[in-house]
């Protein structure tokens, strides 16, 4: 499976890190940019690239990079046959708005669940607000959690 990283200035450093990780796991890792910290890049010049390539091939994965990672997965989420889910990490609240039959887990529970009910094929991170741990963690289970091919998941994407 070959994964496509994108970043901004504000993703640079941590991009760098996970393409490491991602080879480390057995995987293709393809850096589309930026490549040098340049303040006041646009996020779009690099996320829309990676988002494209995504969406043209076939089981490829995204990871794209900025501040908060909400832009990113917006600029994403444009393009058609995408969808961006963004991990915000562990200060994320968990369990204070539970609802019946509802319970907390695990901080990397959001990734899991966006590549099991969503088929999420780009994850998008907010380099302010997770460590390189962190973001390790959630590559991982975003790259190792397959889509359940549940009926009622795979009607719900094809509306969209």
């Amino acid at each position: 499976m070959t994964i496509y990283l994108a970043a901004d200035h504000t993703g640079v450093a941590l991009k760098r890190s996970l393409i490491e990780s991602i080879k480390g796991l057995g995987y293709e890792a393809v850096d589309l940019g930026a490549e040098q910290v340049t303040p006041g890049d646009d996020y779009p010049d690099f996320v829309t690239p990676c988002a494209e390539r995504v969406a043209a091939e076939q089981g490829a994965r995204g990871i794209v990079i900025g501040g908060s990672g909400h832009g990113e997965a917006m600029a994403a989420n444009r393009v058609r046959g995408v969808r961006a889910a963004t991990f915000y990490g562990p200060r994320a609240p968990l369990g204070e708005l539970e609802s019946e039959g509802t319970h907390p887990g695990d901080v990397y529970d959001i990734v899991r669940i966006a590549r099991m009910h969503n088929d999420a094929n780009v994850l998008s991170l907010g380099a302010r607000f997770v460590s390189l741990e962190e973001a390790v963690a959630a590559v991982r289970v975003f790259l190792d959690t397959p889509f359940s091919q549940e009926e009622r998941h795979i009607r719900r994407i094809t509306k969209f």
